[in-house]
């Protein structure tokens, strides 16, 4: 007899200045999602506060916290109550000065402090206008991890992890039904008119290739909404950068969406507003499509050394 299916959901969600603010509002949707019958749930990434990477500002490091701490503490007490798995990214403070984008797996069943079942830290940091993380981020140092929980094995990755099909790979061959991507991707406004379509599409055509050559659900949730990175926390306020106008700061563009392990898109979110985006899961159609497309079995392990170069001269 095959397992039900599992039903995720993902929250796309808008980010006010304030992180207590961002916190329970991320909570309330959480509850929602699970009420409404989500068994494994996913935020979007750094999701407690606004978009700070748009500039490079040694008091956002104040932003960062334990994991355990304050945040997997408060969505824990919701991941005990409804009986879910939940993934959420944090600015992790690991040590003094070393600090990392980190997703928190939590699962129901686990007796772990907080329910955390594992974490994974970003392992791909970017660097481009208005994407400062390698300001913040120290790189990961975990690998590409898979995690057992009560709702199937679950493999988080984090938004620039989103273009490398090596990442999805080494999940999905730890064991991951889903791939998991909490993101922070969005519109620089004066190219939206010209790139943003195009932008868009190649994010999602990029995941939907991985569902297909790993055989895997996909899930990425993403933030929505224009920011201009301004952080109000334990009563500081940290400013954005920028004129505050419409033509900067960053738009993000929603778009979260599910794809089946044939890359079928089986539910898409708006560009504009917020919503928990649903899609019911059968975790068997995992090992169906493989059968059919059996891209495990006809892989050359044996002719694949050239991939750890950086480049092959």
């Amino acid at each position: 007899m095959s397992a039900p299916a599992t039903r995720i959901a993902l929250i796309q969600m808008a980010c006010a200045p304030s992180t207590a603010q961002n916190l329970e509002h991320a909570a309330d949707l959480v509850r929602e999602a699970a009420r409404d019958g989500a068994q494994l749930i996913c935020l979007p990434e750094l999701f407690r506060a606004q978009y700070f990477c748009q500039r490079e500002d040694h008091a956002l490091f104040a932003l960062a916290e334990s994991i355990p701490g304050p945040s997997t503490e408060r969505l824990a007490a919701i991941v005990r109550e409804e009986k879910i798995t939940l993934i959420a990214s944090l600015f992790e403070r690991r040590a003094p000065g070393l600090y990392h984008n980190t997703a928190a797996v939590m699962d129901h069943a686990s007796d772990a402090p907080d329910n955390i079942v594992g974490l994974y830290r970003k392992m791909h940091i970017p660097d481009d206008p208005l994407y400062y993380e390698k300001f913040y981020f120290t790189p990961g140092d975990l690998g590409f991890k898979a995690f057992p929980t009560s709702n199937g094995y679950v493999g988080p990755l984090i938004c620039w992890d989103q273009w490398y099909p090596e990442a999805a790979r080494l999940t999905a061959l730890r064991g991951a039904q889903t791939l998991f991507y909490p993101t922070a991707i969005g519109w620089h406004p004066g190219e939206k008119a010209e790139f943003g379509e195009a932008q868009y599409s190649a994010w999602q055509t990029m995941q939907r290739a991985h569902a297909i050559s790993t055989g895997v659900f996909v899930a990425a949730a993403n933030r929505v909404g224009h920011e201009h990175g301004d952080v109000v926390h334990d009563g500081v306020t940290i400013e954005g950068p920028g004129d505050h106008t419409a033509a900067s700061g960053l738009e993000f563009w929603g778009g979260s969406f599910i794809a089946d392990p044939f890359g079928r898109v089986l539910a898409q979110a708006s560009h504009d507003k917020e919503e928990i985006l649903v899609a019911d899961c059968d975790p068997a159609l995992v090992e169906i499509t493989r059968q059919h497309w059996p891209f495990l079995r006809d892989r050359r392990i044996d002719a694949y050394a050239g991939i750890t170069s950086r480049f092959i001269d």
